[in-house]
């Protein structure tokens, strides 16, 4: 899995073909992100394009990036979408301006990827984990996040 996660991630970047594909991420790929993003701030987003919250909220996350970009600040989003949605995923992401790559859940069991990101999370969406730049997690934002409380989180690691 490493192996083909570095391929992937490294295909994202120098092909624009193998962007348009999402990159699957288990609980051992999403260690891997969190440990590949030390130091910088990194914010992870699971949404899923059946989440009218987590779509509202997209736009607000990628101006979050564009503009704390160069202050070490990293979004990294991860679709909770089956495969029969993928489509619609890339297709919002891409509307978003979301930079890839982009990444989609795929754990073999839900439960056990659920609490290997957060044992307090139940699974809903929208869901923010905000790490600091040793790649401890800082908060968890479940459910609609207020923007600006979320935006003050991120500038206090910076």
């Amino acid at each position: 899995m490493r192996a083909a996660l570095a391929a992937l991630t490294f295909a994202a970047s120098v092909h624009p073909a193998a962007a348009q594909a999402f990159i699957p991420v288990d609980e051992a790929a999403f260690t891997k992100l969190v440990t590949a993003a030390k130091g910088k701030v990194l914010l992870i987003n699971f949404w899923a394009t059946w989440c009218e919250p987590c779509r509202k909220e997209m736009p607000a996350l990628a101006k979050l990036e564009r503009d704390l970009r160069a202050r070490g600040f990293t979004l990294i989003t991860i679709s909770a979408d089956e495969p029969e949605q993928e489509a619609d995923a890339k297709r919002f992401l891409t509307a978003q301006a979301i930079p890839a790559p982009h990444y989609i859940k795929r754990a073999r069991n839900d439960n056990r990827f659920i609490d290997a990101i957060d044992p307090k999370w139940s699974g809903a969406l929208p869901a923010l984990f905000l790490f600091d730049r040793a790649g401890k997690k800082s908060r968890g934002f479940i459910g609609e996040t207020d923007i600006p409380v979320l935006e003050a989180a991120i500038r206090k690691l910076l």
